[in-house]
C-alpha cells in the first residue's frame, strides 16, 4: 500500500482535549479512528482513549496482514470499546460511564469500509466532490429523515448537537456500517470531530481536500476552525489520508508512506497501547499534544524512509 496520512489535534476554549485520534497499518491493510470524548459526561478522554485501544488491539489479533471479514471486524471491535469502557467504570466505581462517538475506517485491497457511532464524522473525497460521508446520530438528523427539518438547518439548529448514539451509553450501541468503497488513487478520506464540521460548510472542506495536499489542508482546516469557534471553540482533531493504490510503483514520493516492505506480522501504529489516564488525573494540555504529535509524525517520517531505502 500506499497512502499520505497528516492528523492534527486543537483544544480550542475547553480545559481538556477529550478527542484522540490514531492509525494503525500493516502490509496490507490500514485502520483509522477518530473518538471525541463526550463533554456532557464524566472522562470522556478516558472513553475515547479506550476505544482507540480496543480498535487498535483487534486490529494487531486480526490483520495477518488483513482482515478476512472487514465488516465484521469493525463492527465486533466497536461494541468490544462499549463493553471495555463499561468495565473500566465499574472496576474504577465512576459514577457515571464515559462516553464518546467513534468513526473507524479499515482499507485494504483499494476499498475502504467505515463504521460509526455519533457525529465523528468520514469523508470520502474525490476531485472536487463527497462521494460519501456519514450521518450523524443525532436528533437534528432525524428530523431532516423524517421531513420535519431540512438540509439548511444543519449549522443553526439548536437539536444539532443533541445525540442518540454513542460508545459506553447504558444501552447498547447502534453502529452503522458502510458499504465497500473502491479507491482510486488520489481519493481522500478525512475523519473530523464536530469540532471542525459544525464550524467549517462542507464546501470548504471539499476546496481545501481538493487544493492542497492534506499536509496543508489538515492543519489549516483545523485552525481555521478553532478560529471560528473563538473562546468558546470546541476541541478539533482530524485524521486524513490520501489514497495511492494497494500496489507500490518504485520507490514512494517524498511525505508517502509505503508498506510493500513490511513483513507480514509487522503492525505499525501511532495509537499507544496500555491503560489510560486514572480518573481525576491531569489530561494532556494542548503542549503535551503537540509534542506527542511531532515526535508520531518524526517516527512515521524515519519508517519511510526505512521502507522507501528498501524499495526496488
Amino acid at each position: 500500500m500506499q497512502f499520505s496520512v497528516y492528523q492534527q489535534t486543537h483544544i480550542g476554549g475547553r480545559k481538556v482535549n477529550q478527542d484522540r485520534m490514531g492509525y494503525s497499518f500493516t502490509r496490507d491493510a490500514l485502520l483509522l479512528v477518530l473518538a471525541d470524548g463526550m463533554g456532557g459526561h464524566l472522562h470522556g478522554e478516558i472513553a475515547a482513549t479506550i476505544a482507540l485501544q480496543t480498535l487498535s488491539m483487534m486490529f494487531r489479533m486480526q490483520a495477518k496482514p488483513y482482515v478476512k471479514k472487514p465488516e465484521r471486524f469493525l463492527e465486533e471491535a466497536l461494541t468490544q470499546a462499549h463493553w471495555d469502557i463499561l468495565a473500566y467504570a465499574e472496576a474504577h466505581k465512576l459514577p457515571e460511564t464515559p462516553r464518546t462517538t467513534v468513526v473507524a475506517c479499515l482499507v485494504q485491497h483499494n476499498c475502504a469500509v467505515w463504521a460509526h457511532c455519533g457525529d465523528s464524522r468520514l469523508y470520502w473525497v474525490r476531485r472536487n466532490q463527497v462521494l460519501a460521508r456519514t450521518r450523524d446520530h443525532s436528533h437534528l438528523e432525524h428530523l431532516i429523515e423524517r421531513g420535519k427539518a431540512t438540509e439548511a438547518d444543519r449549522n443553526t439548529h439548536p437539536d444539532r448537537n443533541k445525540l442518540y448514539n454513542c460508545i459506553g451509553a447504558g444501552q447498547a450501541p447502534k453502529i452503522d456500517i458502510s458499504r465497500q468503497a473502491s479507491l482510486e488513487p488520489g481519493d481522500t478520506l478525512l475523519l473530523c470531530s464536530d469540532g471542525l464540521w459544525s464550524m467549517l460548510p462542507e464546501t470548504e472542506i471539499v476546496h481545501r481536500l481538493s487544493s492542497s495536499t492534506i499536509v496543508q489542508a489538515v492543519p489549516d482546516m483545523v485552525s481555521m476552525a478553532a478560529a471560528i469557534g473563538g473562546a468558546r471553540a470546541d476541541n478539533t482533531t482530524a485524521l486524513a489520508i490520501t489514497w495511492q493504490g494497494a500496489e507500490g510503483a518504485g520507490a514512494a514520493a517524498p511525505g508517502m508512506i509505503s508498506t510493500q516492505m513490511l513483513p507480514d506480522d509487522a503492525v505499525s501504529s501511532t495509537i499507544t497501547a496500555g491503560t489510560p489516564l486514572a480518573p481525576g488525573s491531569d489530561a494532556f494540555d494542548e503542549d503535551e499534544i503537540e509534542k506527542a504529535i511531532a515526535e508520531i509524525r518524526e517516527a512515521i517520517e524515519k519508517s519511510s524512509q526505512l521502507l522507501k531505502q528498501g524499495t526496488p
